[in-house]
């Protein structure tokens, strides 16, 4: 899973395996970036997320440079294209996203496909808790996460040029059977009840169908840019998960830190959420539904257990990755640790026992 935590903390001198000719990229920008003026200094942010990610500064302004890892990729994978293609487009319909200044497809230039954005000064939060901001104030930072992405999904694909993005209809059933046969496949990383029994309880109890929507796909605190001091997004992160498809599914991941512990993605189990001053649940639920113009989601267990089996499908296959040699690191030891505790919490959700 990608964390703007992990991106946006920081820059460091460019690794070895990610430098390219600075210059090529200096002229490129001169041809294509309106209002650029160097000299150019390029560093790296910090992390280890997909697609590496540069500091680009001048005299006049910074810009950030996400760009496709070197090497060989899988098909489809690091598209940083259609990243720059959905914030492009969603930023045309006033929706918070970095600006796009350039998408170049000339691998002559660094050595891969990239684009260039606008760097914007804020401050991220990789904490549900929001430790940083006094009590009064929290409430009022989920209600712009809220904001945000019921804005996001009242957004017409079609009429922000994004009709195409994706498949449309059938979302649910489709990732269901996407990450079960992954599931499935991995036999390296083995087997776990509560898998196999949300593999068999999830297309047996699906929801109506969704209107299509631009779905981001890890919309967390962590990938938002905030301002430096209100409650307000300015910046909406890391599209590499975005499609179009179910803008349930989109909100009740979200919706995840109100269901896991501390140790899954920030989550709020557990926590005083009156003393710290956060919003219930419920509420939250019934401010998306105003927003969106839903009475309720009646099938909200139903979403949780899904989004649970497939974050719990995709730290399967991190798991299998890192038996096969091909995926070691700290971080990924501590997400495929709570793998059966995810799954379970998921058959949970299911009204298992």
């Amino acid at each position: 899973m990608s964390s703007a935590a992990d991106s946006f903390t920081g820059t460091r001198e460019v690794r070895e395996a990610h430098r390219f000719d600075e210059a090529r990229l200096a002229g490129w920008m001169a041809a294509n970036v309106e209002g650029y003026a160097g000299p150019l200094t390029v560093t790296q942010f910090r992390g280890g997320q997909s697609n590496p990610t540069y500091r680009l500064d001048t005299p006049a302004r910074a810009y950030v440079l996400r760009r496709k890892p070197p090497g060989q990729l899988l098909k489809g994978a690091h598209a940083v294209e259609r990243e720059a293609r959905v914030m492009a487009a969603l930023g045309g319909k006033g929706f918070p996203v970095p600006r796009i200044f350039g998408l170049c497809t000339d691998e002559d230039v660094i050595g891969t496909w990239f684009f260039v954005m606008e760097l914007v000064d804020g401050r991220i939060f990789w904490d549900s808790t929001f430790p940083d901001v006094p009590r009064e104030e929290r409430a009022a930072y989920f209600n712009a996460m809220n904001v945000t992405l019921a804005q996001l999904h009242s957004i017409d694909p079609d009429d922000a040029g994004l009709g195409d993005y994706g498949r449309k209809g059938r979302y649910i059933e489709r990732q269901i059977a996407r990450w079960t046969r992954q599931y499935r496949e991995d036999e390296a990383a083995g087997r776990i009840d509560a898998m196999d029994r949300l593999a068999e309880w999830l297309p047996e109890n699906l929801p109506p169908e969704q209107e299509t929507r631009v779905i981001h796909g890890d919309f967390r605190a962590d990938n938002m840019i905030f301002h430096p001091s209100e409650p307000r997004v300015l910046a909406v992160l890391d599209w590499e998960l975005s499609t179009l498809g179910d803008p349930l599914a989109d909100f009740t991941y979200h919706l995840l830190m109100y269901r896991l512990p501390s140790h899954m993605l920030a989550g709020l189990v557990g926590a005083d959420l009156d003393a710290l001053g956060v919003t219930s649940e419920a509420d939250y639920v019934a401010a998306y539904c105003r927003r969106t113009g839903r009475e309720s989601i009646p099938a909200l267990d139903f979403y949780a257990a899904f989004n649970m089996f497939r974050f719990a499908a995709i730290l399967h296959g991190i798991k299998g990755r890192m038996i096969r040699g091909t995926a070691a690191s700290a971080d990924a030891e501590r997400m495929v640790a709570t793998l059966p505790e995810l799954a379970e919490i998921g058959w949970r959700q299911a009204g298992g026992k």
